[in-house]
């Protein structure tokens, strides 16, 4: 972990920042036009912003200072500068909207390219990331690069007005104008010092965030957990501590922005008006200058530093953006993707028989927890998994399901490799129930349904009939309707695990895959659990992981397995006869009950 933080703690090199940048601008192409509409608006706005001093230049020169103004001629140039100002604030108004509103649409299309990545990553990227972690990354990164983007209009803006400035304080007179290009050196080296210290600040500082979220969710996800073992004092310390280390980050941004930002540009402005003032004097010692001259080359002055200003304010903000573009696009680059299939995989599952052939299977390449697994599943038969907790059971299944690539040997499927089969195929043919019954937030029928629009009302009532789930459905209010909060936590663990046989029933599926699906059931709905898998096993090949093994005695075969081998192999009867590990294990359970 301190390896992990001190690689975050570093600095983000300029090149690398150039690559990232040019990496963003790839996801704000389909919204360019609205964003080079902004830019015309913003030069536009820098053009008005020059004319307009121009309007009280002449004003005070021509009228003013010879005292021949009227009334009408002063209403006249109040009228114009009326005009200015309004033709300015629509100008500012079209230059606003539309780069917020393409920005938005940018920052939005990057959290649905993120959240659809994750869908593709492979489950040995979750088992290694904490949820807290993504979630920083999917809400609190992507809503930084809205004020990211903004970042360049400020830049463009910027540009646009320091230019224009210079060109107008250049046509008045060119030696004060060249003269306060002085400045300009000392502005590049704190831009330059400031970028080199305050990456290393924000990245240390968006990490410190991605723990407390990760702390945060681990906590409110472990609640019962949390309480039943009064573990209250000892997590809020922890928070606390996390909270306290991002709070110093926090404050030590706020102390080099506060020096280096706002208060040296607003200083390099003074001793420039400083300057400024002091050569118009020397020259009105032999040539008087017209006030309103002076008045106009102070405002482009203005003009030329107040940009500067604020680009230095949004240094920050690009800082703080580029850091949360880096951690996003460390996740878009992830190339732990899920197993893949042939490119022409075609294969339709028809039989349901399943095959492994000498397979052997790691999760981090090095140690392997599957060992020459060899067995037949014949369409129609059931194959039960038994052994002692990390024997290598639920590796089994998931690299039947392709959660993860196994590393040598085949899974055949009707005879055919595994992966001539599309995912979708698999994902429709392949009927998976978990020990741990996952509800989404919504109603019953939208957790049988899975947004699969293909499912009627009339499929999920019948899978709901077909595994027993609608005697308790039926007295729900709302019934089908019923609320299902998060997790399902309204209801008892047996209606959740009868609510997802419903939900793997309902695509009638040829293979089913049930790991430990018996283990967190309650009594009162235990009987209606074993009707329903019975009805489920029936005609359909059935690959069960047994926690009970008086379950499993009708299996047609029962493999038992021991550190990632199959050490015994047979019916219920043949491996109690044969006395070995699966006898041990079923005189223990039948001790206990």
């Amino acid at each position: 972990m301190e390896e992990y933080q001190s690689a975050w703690s570093k600095a983000i090199p300029l090149k690398e920042q150039k690559v990232i940048v040019k990496r963003m601008f790839h996801f704000a192409k389909p919204f360019g036009k609205t964003f080079f509409a902004s830019i015309f608006f913003a030069f536009l706005l820098s053009v008005v912003n020059i004319l307009m001093p121009l309007i009280l230049q002449e004003l005070i020169d021509k009228y003013l200072r010879n005292q021949s103004a009227t009334l009408q001629v002063i209403l006249f140039f109040a009228l114009l500068y009326l005009v200015g100002t309004i033709l300015k604030s629509v100008i500012w108004f079209f230059q606003t909207f539309l780069y917020s509103q393409a920005a938005l649409k940018t920052y939005q299309h990057i959290r649905v390219k993120l959240f659809e990545k994750l869908h593709t990553l492979g489950m040995r990227y979750f088992d290694q990331t904490p949820a807290g972690s993504i979630v920083s990354r999917v809400t609190n990164d992507t809503e930084t690069l809205f004020d990211f983007w903004n970042v360049f209009m400020m830049v463009l803006t910027g540009i646009f007005s320091v230019v224009s400035a210079f060109v107008a304080m250049f046509a008045i007179d060119k030696t004060i104008a060249l003269a306060c290009l002085v400045f300009l050196p000392f502005l590049l080296v704190i831009i330059w010092y400031y970028q080199k210290y305050s990456s290393k600040l924000y990245r240390s500082m968006r990490e410190r965030l991605s723990q407390l979220n990760t702390k945060l969710n681990e906590t409110i996800s472990g609640m019962q957990i949390v309480q039943q073992f009064r573990q209250e004092h000892r997590l809020e310390a922890e928070f606390e501590k996390v909270n306290d280390d991002y709070l110093k980050t926090r404050f030590s941004m706020i102390r080099i922005n506060s020096l280096l930002l706002g208060p040296v540009i607003n200083l390099l402005y003074s001793l420039a008006i400083a300057l400024v003032l002091t050569l118009f004097g020397i020259e009105a010692l032999d040539n008087p200058l017209k006030v309103g001259l002076i008045y106009s080359f102070t405002s482009y002055v203005q003009s030329f530093f107040n940009p500067m200003s604020s680009m230095m304010d949004y240094l920050s903000v690009f800082t703080d953006g580029t850091v949360a573009a880096s951690r996003i696009l460390r996740i878009l680059d992830h190339q732990e993707i899920t197993p893949q299939q042939k490119p022409d995989a075609a294969e339709k599952i028809q039989q349901g028989k399943i095959e492994f052939k000498n397979l052997t299977f790691s999760y981090d390449g090095e140690h392997d927890v599957l060992k020459d697994i060899s067995f037949v599943a014949n369409p129609g038969e059931t194959v039960a998994l038994v052994g002692h907790t990390g024997s290598g059971k639920s590796s089994i299944i998931n690299v039947l399901m392709r959660f993860y690539e196994f590393n040598q040997g085949q899974i055949l499927i009707d005879d055919h490799d595994i992966r001539e089969f599309s995912l979708p195929e698999l994902r429709e043919k392949l009927g998976l129930v978990l020990q741990d019954a996952f509800l989404f937030y919504g109603d019953v029928a939208s957790n049988i349904r899975l947004l699969n629009e293909n499912i009627t009302d009339s499929q999920i009532r019948q899978a709901a009939e077909f595994v027993q789930a609608d005697k308790f459905i039926e007295t729900l209010p709302g019934k089908y309707h019923a609320k299902v909060i998060e997790r399902g936590a309204s209801y008892s663990s047996g209606q959740r695990q009868l609510i997802t046989f419903a939900r793997t029933m309902v695509t009638d599926p040829k293979i089913l895959v049930l790991d430990e699906a018996t283990a967190n059931i309650d009594t009162e709905t235990e009987s209606l659990i074993q009707e329903g898998l019975q009805k489920m096993r029936t005609g359909r090949t059935t690959i069960a992981i047994a926690h009970r093994l008086s379950t499993i005695r009708d299996a047609n075969l029962i493999l038992v397995l021991d550190k990632g081998r199959i050490v015994e192999r047979g019916t219920h009867d043949e491996l109690l006869a044969l006395g070995g590990l699966y006898y041990d294990m079923y005189q223990l359970q039948n001790s206990e009950g």
